[in-house]
């Protein structure tokens, strides 16, 4: 836990009863007198010196007994609507004054919003039947549409929080007893669905009970009432991990048990409601700073908040269990915020396939196989490590399985001589006998035969990757982890393969992921902490390595993949940066310019999850009819979500990337 008090603190409290003998008339914040739909029960100074938190009592008519009170965001432009709050009698939207400016009937429970260009959305529960229910305000007329309930959970759902990713879609976390936790899509476009989407399932601490959500950085906070803060990835894409951001004593610096939270830009607010106090955090590069916190003398527990930025302070919204139920105030500090990176594009996957047969890691590498004579039949590979290799059409329906072992990874060429025919061939690096698993593939109907194995001599095979040359004559390109390359010309006698070694060179380090340029002859392997690089392809060739590029900047360790856009003036290498789960494109000849970089999210309307942690990849750069008119590019998905399962590959339309990219 890094501790860095950066900031001086004069806190004070003017609370009714405590600091004052009696209490008057006191303004609102905006320097007018409230008018009487609410009544406010403290004096507070008239200006504040920095770092001060100024608190008022503020007791509105409506939403007396509410829990959840939420400010809306300076500059929402909702008419006179600040604040709104949810209880027994509904959800209601009030002005600084405490007037109903909007109010929906029910029974609800816990609150969260976000506006938009075009409405609000609000999430709450609905305690008659504990569903979780999100509604529009219409920012015209300020009516409510048709609300949006989840299915019923089998938990109390105990608090939710809202998020926004990169693409403007909205999700929904749900937040239960005893570590459980839900993360759904609810929104996409500026609208709600028709229905939730189930993102996935989280393992959360027990004893939480509350929650907040920082859109910029994608983190999701999270109490654990005993124990302390924690910070987990937002991003329906994250990794389940968490870091701690505080504990309680004697591990960290809250001193009685952690309750409600609240993100701003650059900061975290935490209410320990033991002690009545408020901890502020600081965001910074490698965590975050701890800064003194702040007492709340006079408030009995306060459990629940909600803060805002203005222009030079904090307007908080405090929920107390005490004899004034809600506070309203404004803390003189403005946490830094973090310089955030240049957000790539992403582009919506528009086909994926069905899973593959084997759960956890298993999905590796693709290859595809065109059909010259009716590109709508070509096929998408897909490698199983676990079990085998899958065989896809372009809707992403399995049509074969082909359960031989531990497929790594695969590629293909065509027209290969076999048994007195012509096939296509592709070739997989067997992980259960360190070797070449060949298959031929039929050129009419694309339908893949086991044709055999040819050993290799390496003891831990990995990656692999084919090549073809100028008179036709097929390679196959296995590695091994401890950075060996083999090269094998790959051939037949009648039905029996062979594979005879033609040449090897290495890398220092781990690799994977190779292809091949047939046009130029040029072959690029990865290295997978330390650079792409490039050599002859040629059997013959010297195997000097040249750079193309090593791990920095836009790619992020580990390189994986590698695939390659054919084409006869515009070619473009295409990197897995698994490290930040992003796609970089380079030109594919001398001396390999970026291009730039994408990422690949969830499509809403077709019900396909985002893409991380990507394996293998390929493309093909022939017309394949219909949104592939200029190629195709499939992808392993590291984490199946939405819901969750088994994983399998994507399929991106090249034309995307190329308008994303401003590409040839």
């Amino acid at each position: 836990m890094t501790h860095r008090f950066t900031f001086t603190l004069a806190a004070s409290l003017v609370a009714c009863g405590l600091l004052l003998s009696g209490c008057g008339p006191a303004e609102s914040q905006t320097g007018k007198a409230p008018v009487p739909a609410a009544s406010a029960v403290d004096n507070h100074p008239a200006s504040a010196e920095k770092n001060q938190l100024i608190l008022s009592g503020w007791q509105p008519q409506a939403g007396q007994s509410a829990e959840s009170w939420q400010w809306l965001p300076t500059g929402s432009d909702f008419g006179q609507i600040e604040r709104a709050a949810a209880d027994s009698r509904g959800l209601w939207l009030l002005s600084a004054q405490g007037e109903v400016q909007a109010h929906l009937p029910g029974r609800f429970a816990t609150l969260d919003l976000r506006p938009s260009s075009n409405g609000l959305t609000l999430a709450t529960v609905d305690s008659s039947t504990g569903r979780p229910m999100l509604v529009r305000l219409n920012r015209e007329d300020l009516s409510f549409g048709e609300p949006l309930y989840l299915p019923t959970t089998d938990y109390k759902v105990e608090n939710l929080c809202l998020y926004r990713d990169e693409v403007q879609n909205l999700f929904v976390f749900l937040i239960g007893e005893e570590g459980i936790g839900e993360q759904w899509l609810v929104a996409s476009n500026q609208r709600l669905l028709e229905s939730g989407l189930p993102v996935r399932r989280l393992s959360l601490p027990p004893e939480s009970e509350f929650c907040a959500v920082d859109d910029q950085q994608h983190l999701l906070y999270v109490n654990e009432e005993s124990v302390g803060v924690w910070a987990y990835g937002a991003h329906p894409e994250a990794e389940l991990s968490r870091t701690p951001i505080d504990m309680v004593a004697p591990f960290g610096d809250i001193t009685g048990s952690v309750a409600g939270l609240s993100s701003i830009p650059g900061g975290l607010l935490v209410l320990d409601a033991e002690s009545a106090q408020l901890h502020r955090y600081q965001q910074i590069e490698d965590g975050w700073s701890a800064l003194p916190a702040i007492a709340l003398s006079g408030l009995e527990e306060p459990e629940r908040i909600s803060a805002r930025p203005s222009a030079k302070s904090v307007e908080l919204l405090l929920v107390n269990d005490g004899a004034i139920a809600l506070h309203t105030g404004e803390l003189h500090w403005q946490p830094e915020q973090l310089t955030r990176p240049t957000a790539l594009p992403v582009l919506l996957p528009l086909v994926h396939t069905d899973p593959v047969p084997t759960t956890g890691d298993a999905a590796d590498d693709p290859a595809i196989w065109v059909n010259p004579a009716q590109p709508e039949l070509s096929r998408v590979l897909g490698t199983d490590k676990r079990a085998g290799l899958g065989v896809y059409d372009l809707q992403g329906k399995e049509l074969q399985f082909l359960p031989v072992g531990r497929l790594n990874n695969v590629d293909l060429r065509y027209d290969f001589a076999f048994a007195g025919q012509t096939v296509d061939l592709a070739v997989a690096s067997n992980r259960d006998g360190n070797s070449l698993h060949l298959f031929a593939i039929d050129q009419s109907s694309g339908e893949l035969t086991d044709i055999g194995q040819i050993p290799t001599s390496l003891d831990e095979i990995y990656g692999l990757c084919m090549s073809q040359s100028p008179q036709g004559e097929i390679y196959a390109i296995p590695n091994d982890k401890d950075g060996r390359f083999q090269q094998y010309h790959i051939t037949a006698e009648a039905d029996q393969v062979r594979g005879e070694l033609v040449r090897e060179f290495a890398t220092q380090t781990q690799p994977e992921g190779c292809v091949a340029d047939d046009q130029r002859q040029t072959l690029f392997i990865g290295e997978e902490d330390v650079a792409v690089w490039a050599l002859d392809a040629s059997a013959d060739a010297p195997t000097t390595l040249h750079k193309v590029v090593g791990i920095g900047g836009l790619v992020k360790d580990d390189i994986e993949g590698l695939a390659f856009y054919q084409h006869a003036e515009h070619p473009y290498l295409v990197i897995s940066s698994q490290g930040n789960d992003s796609f970089v494109v380079f030109d594919g000849q001398a001396p390999y310019a970026l291009r730039g970089a994408f990422r690949v999210g969830l499509n809403a309307e077709s019900g396909i999850d985002g893409v991380s942690e990507t394996d293998g990849l390929e493309i093909s750069s022939d017309d394949l009819g219909g949104p592939w008119s200029r190629g195709l590019l499939v992808v392993q998905d590291g984490r199946k979500r939405m819901p969750e399962g088994n994983q399998n590959y994507k399929y991106v339309a090249w034309q995307d990337i190329a308008e994303a990219l401003n590409l040839d």
